[in-house]
């Protein structure tokens, strides 16, 4: 009998934006598929994408992914004009467009890319409605972060003894 292969939780993780959930509320969350030439493929299998300071824009009904950069291989095609920052489409449903696309325009919300990550063969985004924080909102998250550290360390300590 053939042993099954077991990823490990995190190892389809490409690219991370970090600091998107320490300037923004994320209210919703999308999985969006991406349209990518095939040098641009074989970069994310080597891990050279950054999303930080990646949003969606809207163009004719469409969503493209705006400021991601996939750097190129040196072993890249020599016939392949290589963009690294180039604008790339985002794979949704006309709901899911039509849902970012409402909230982005009246509401005044941010669509912004929070991960990007393998499913299976193929590239996945996940994109997230977001409102930004203001100054005092941050501090509130520094302060329950810090309490929930000492809340911890209080419980063990009292398991201790």
């Amino acid at each position: 009998m053939a042993k099954k292969k077991t990823n490990k939780p995190g190892s389809n993780t490409i690219a991370l934006n970090r600091s998107v959930r320490h300037d923004f509320f994320i209210e919703e969350e999308f999985e969006a598929g991406l349209s990518l030439l095939g040098w641009e493929v074989k970069s994310l299998r080597a891990g050279k994408a950054n999303i930080s300071d990646s949003y969606v824009v809207f163009n004719k009904g469409e969503a493209f992914l705006f400021g991601a950069s996939f750097q190129p291989l040196l072993a890249a095609s020599t016939h392949t004009i290589c963009d690294p920052i180039r604008t790339r489409k985002l794979l949704l449903n006309e709901k899911e467009i039509a849902k970012i696309f409402g909230k982005v325009s009246r509401d005044g919300y941010t669509a912004v890319a929070i991960s990007l990550y393998w499913k299976g063969p193929w590239a996945k985004v996940k994109v997230g409605i977001a409102k930004g924080k203001k100054a005092h909102d941050k501090r509130e998250d520094v302060k329950g972060r810090e309490w929930k550290i000492d809340k911890e360390r209080i419980m063990k300590n009292k398991a201790k003894a």
